[in-house]
């Protein structure tokens, strides 16, 4: 697993993710239980993940939306 991105912006995390999902990337996200642990104040960034076989891809769709920089 590689790591796309970290972010608090649960909008864009699940933006990001249905991106992903439509173009067959299946992506995990981590560090979601943390932000519970912690109340969800959102102190905590969660991690968006891919597999290895689909990180350069996945940063290619995400270049393109405007979403990695």
């Amino acid at each position: 697993m590689r790591e796309l991105l970290r972010t608090t912006d649960p909008v864009r995390l699940s933006f990001l993710t249905a991106l992903l999902r439509d173009a067959s990337i299946e992506p995990l996200m981590l560090d979601v239980y943390v932000s519970a642990v912690e109340g969800s104040i959102g102190a905590f960034p969660k991690r968006l993940m891919v597999d290895e076989e689909d990180y350069d891809r996945a940063i290619r769709l995400l270049v393109d939306a405007g979403e990695y920089w």
